[in-house]
């Protein structure tokens, strides 16, 4: 759409296709050079952002634009699912390439706007630019909202509570494979963030994290949050039939809750997978069936 019609022109677009009336939480939305939003009383905003970078986090050969805006959103509203926070406000910015074609950028809103309208949130602002490269950017940034207090952290998880996580993993990291090995996939993995399992997690869990880089990365961080050790049990693990133990432990952005808890979680909600353990001295964050599991998932710059 940039190249053709200009900047304002996909303003425009935005406005017209995101176009919401004032409500209770937001005053204004798209259209003025602020957003004006009035949280509930009693409760506190949660802020995350997150970046979505073309042959970092998808390529246009391989990745439907439909694709791309839904996972773009999704990163940052599952962040707000690990914490319990409803969804309040989404903020969109775009650096695109000139030569882009319009039908790109319209797919990729519509595969936001798609999950936004799910979720309940309202895009109520960002920014446009022409990307200096052919790579395509887009930041979003997403408010949430939490009675005061109750938000979960990944620091309050304690010896002899269990470790959960929702849905199935690996799911992501097989198909990634499938793709790049130029094998054709039926339908593209769209995750779908934990809002309600997460707003549910805040009288019963301890700690929670979203499974982003992977489960053996993302368990380290939630144990060196909580200064404690973990231990899994691989025969526990809910792997998606199309992945291997490998993509469950260490493949990214299944979006899926991992969180501990001192309560019986029903399995229609989570799976236990390991237990929580003192820490000590010399003994690695986490082991698997008594093996040290040493964080093997995605981390920027290192890779």
């Amino acid at each position: 759409m940039p190249p053709k019609k200009g900047e304002l022109a996909l303003i425009a677009q935005i406005r017209q296709q995101f176009a919401t009336s004032p409500t209770a939480l937001i005053a204004k939305g798209i259209g003025d050079d602020c957003a004006i939003l009035r949280p509930p009383t009693g409760t506190e905003i949660l802020v995350t952002t997150d970046f979505t970078l073309e042959d970092r986090h998808f390529r246009r050969d391989l990745h439907p634009a439909r694709v791309v805006g839904h996972r773009c959103l999704a990163r940052g509203l599952s962040d707000l699912a690990a914490m319990g926070a409803t969804p309040l406000a989404a903020f969109l910015s775009l650096a695109l390439p000139k030569d882009l074609p319009s039908a790109w950028t319209r797919q990729f809103l519509q595969g936001l706007q798609s999950l936004a309208q799910a979720s309940k949130v309202t895009l109520a602002g960002g920014d446009t630019a022409q990307s200096p490269t052919h790579h395509i950017l887009a930041d979003i940034v997403l408010l949430g909202t939490a009675p005061t207090g109750t938000s979960l952290r990944r620091s309050g998880a304690k010896p002899g509570d269990r470790i959960y996580v929702t849905g199935q993993l690996g799911a992501a990291a097989a198909q990634l494979r499938t793709l790049l090995a130029g094998g054709k996939v039926r339908t593209h993995h769209l995750p779908q963030p934990r809002l309600a399992i997460g707003r549910k997690l805040r009288t019963k869990a301890t700690a929670c994290i979203d499974l982003s880089d992977g489960l053996s990365t993302d368990l380290t961080h939630l144990c060196e949050a909580s200064k404690v050790r973990a231990e899994l049990d691989l025969a526990s693990l809910p792997i998606h039939p199309t992945a291997t133990q490998n993509d469950a432990l260490h493949g990214g952005e299944d979006y899926e809750l991992l969180f501990t808890s001192s309560a019986r979680i029903p399995k229609s909600i989570a799976t236990p997978i390991g237990r929580i353990l003192k820490p000590q001295k010399n003994h690695p964050s986490i082991t698997a069936d008594g093996i040290p599991l040493p964080p093997q998932g995605w981390e920027h710059f290192k890779q």
